[in-house]
């Protein structure tokens, strides 16, 4: 067998020659260390496991930041929907009770006195009915419309709720003009 040429020069002393076997004891002991490492198929795979599941997490995170970013948003701008509506609801609550209570002054004013107790009692019939019909959509909205929908819905009928008198006095004097105009057809 032939050994390869050495570029080093041959020891001179055998103190050297003992540094130049323990230097490639070394170089040869770190080869074999790293063809271990390569050749060692488990460890390498923990350590890419390890590395996914570094990266699992950290995708994660992002995804449950931006989640909650995502919902904080969404819950900031149904509050501010739900402000509005409530704002727009009021006013349109009071420019139909301001509407209501002028018309039906007016009415009154012209009305011959029969003719008022029977679209009184038409009113009363009629808020009777909404009520009715009210108390029917009430049941049917607690039913099948989604509890997060009930929510958003939950402050402009707060609001209606609270100006029910406006409602229903708006209910009578609509049924009152339609009752008279009605009348004036047949008349």
């Amino acid at each position: 067998m032939t050994q390869p040429p050495h570029d080093e020069p041959t020891a001179q002393s055998p103190e050297e020659l003992r540094e130049q076997v323990e230097h490639t004891r070394r170089e040869l002991g770190e080869t074999v260390e790293a063809l271990a490492a390569k050749t060692d198929v488990k460890a390498r795979a923990q350590e890419k496991a390890d590395q996914a599941k570094e990266q699992a997490a950290a995708v994660t995170a992002q995804a449950k930041e931006r989640a909650a970013a995502a919902a904080g948003q969404a819950r900031e701008q149904a509050a501010a929907k739900a402000a509005q509506a409530k704002e727009q609801a009021a006013a349109v609550a009071g420019q139909a009770k301001g509407k209501a209570a002028e018309v039906a002054q007016q009415v009154r004013g012209k009305l011959p006195e029969p003719v008022r107790e029977k679209a009184a009692q038409a009113a009363a019939q009629a808020a009777g009915g909404a009520r009715a019909v009210a108390s029917g959509a009430d049941r049917m909205w607690q039913e099948k419309v989604p509890e997060p929908v009930r929510e958003k819905a939950a402050g402009p009928a707060r609001a209606a709720r609270d100006h029910r008198g406006l409602l229903l006095a708006g209910a009578g004097a609509a049924t009152l003009l339609l009752w008279l105009a009605l009348r004036r057809r047949e008349g």
